[in-house]
């Protein structure tokens, strides 16, 4: 299951009007142990029916992931350049 599949399933058993147990019972049937988890899906059966639309994931607070920045891409690039036998 995509990690906006999750979120999408929910919102349309909402707009079917299906409480947060019917909708997590349904998850249950046709995910199995892939199902997201009790408490996130009523977390996201609560925003859809509070009005949310968006089915992607808020923003998280913290400190970004600097791992794939240009910067470093370009650095780490330079370094192999530098010394051929450094694998990845």
């Amino acid at each position: 299951m995509s990690s906006l599949e999750r979120p999408a399933n929910i919102k349309f058993s909402v707009l079917l009007e299906k409480s947060p147990s019917e909708t997590l019972e349904m998850l249950k049937k046709a995910y199995g142990n892939d199902a997201m988890k009790k408490t996130a899906m009523y977390e996201w059966h609560k925003r859809f029916r509070k009005g949310r639309t968006n089915i992607e994931d808020d923003p998280r607070t913290g400190r970004p992931s600097s791992s794939t920045a240009d910067e470093n891409v370009e650095r780490v690039r330079e370094i192999v350049r530098e010394d051929r036998r450094i694998n990845h």
